[in-house]
C-alpha cells in the first residue's frame, strides 16, 4: 500500500516509518505540519532546513503544510488530499494509545479519502522508545517541559542509561504526555546521517528548546 506519513521527525514518527517498510508498505512522502508564525514544525519545533536534510537522506519527498493554528486540522487535509491525488492510499500515524488523537486523525482521513495507520497502536510505550533506541536511530532530545526534565537533557542521544534516568524521575519515558520531543538524525532508513549543529537552549518558561541546524558541509 501507497502510504504517506504524518512526520514529526520525532522518534515515535521514524519508528512508524520503519515499521511501515517492514509490512512492506511503500512510504510515498512526509506531511509535516509547519508553525507559519514560527516558520518551524509544530510541537518538535524543526526548521525547514533540517526537515529537507531529514527528508533527504530518507529518500522521500517532503510535504510541509503550513499552519496558523486555528486551521490546522484544514490544513492538514488538504496537505492528505494533494498526497492523495499523487498515489497515497493511507496515512500512517504515530499515535500510541490517545483515543481521541487517533480518532482525530481517522477524521482527517476520512475528510480526504484515505485509510488511517497506526503501526504502534497499542504498543508498550518504553517498549517504543528502547526499539527506537536499540534499531540504532539517533533521537536526539529536541525540546523538554521544565517541570519534567532539566536543560541538560537538550541535544542529548537517548540511550539506556538516559531512559533510566527518566524514569528516576518518575515521567513517562516515551514523553507521551508531552514531557519531552526529539529529532531523528540517523538510523537503518538513514541513507547518511544528517550533519547537525546544537546551538542556543530557549526557554519558554513552560518549554525549553535547543536549536538544532542542519550543518552545511
Amino acid at each position: 500500500m501507497k502510504v504517506i506519513v504524518s512526520f514529526s521527525a520525532g522518534k515515535d514518527s521514524v519508528l512508524t516509518l520503519h515499521k511501515l517498510c517492514r509490512a512492506g508498505h511503500k512510504p510515498v512522502g512526509l506531511l509535516v505540519m509547519m508553525n507559519r508564525e514560527q516558520g518551524r514544525s509544530w510541537f518538535h519545533g524543526v526548521d525547514p532546513e533540517l526537515l529537507a536534510a531529514i527528508a533527504d537522506s530518507l529518500g522521500l519527498p517532503l510535504l510541509p503544510c503550513e499552519s496558523e493554528g486555528h486551521d490546522y486540522h484544514l490544513v492538514m487535509e488538504k496537505g492528505l488530499r494533494l498526497a492523495a491525488a499523487q498515489g497515497a492510499e493511507a496515512c500512517a500515524f504515530g499515535d500510541i494509545d490517545a483515543e481521541g488523537n487517533a480518532a482525530w486523525c481517522r477524521a482527517r482521513c476520512e475528510a480526504a479519502g484515505l485509510k488511517p495507520l497506526f503501526p504502534l497502536w497499542h504498543r508498550d510505550r518504553l517498549e517504543n522508545t528502547r526499539e527506537a533506541v536499540s534499531l540504532g536511530y539517533r533521537c536526539l532530545i529536541k525540546c523538554v517541559r521544565n517541570q519534567d526534565l532539566p536543560q541538560s537533557f537538550l541535544g542529548r542521544a537517548l540511550n539506556e542509561d538516559l531512559l533510566r534516568q527518566m524514569a528516576a524521575r518518575g515521567i513517562d519515558v516515551c514523553g507521551e504526555n508531552g514531557e519531552y520531543h526529539t529529532v531523528v538524525l540517523d538510523g537503518p532508513l538513514f541513507r547518511f546521517p544528517v550533519p547537525y549543529e546544537c546551538r542556543e537552549i530557549l526557554d519558554f518558561g513552560n518549554i525549553s528548546a535547543i536549536n538544532i541546524v542542519h550543518k552545511q558541509a
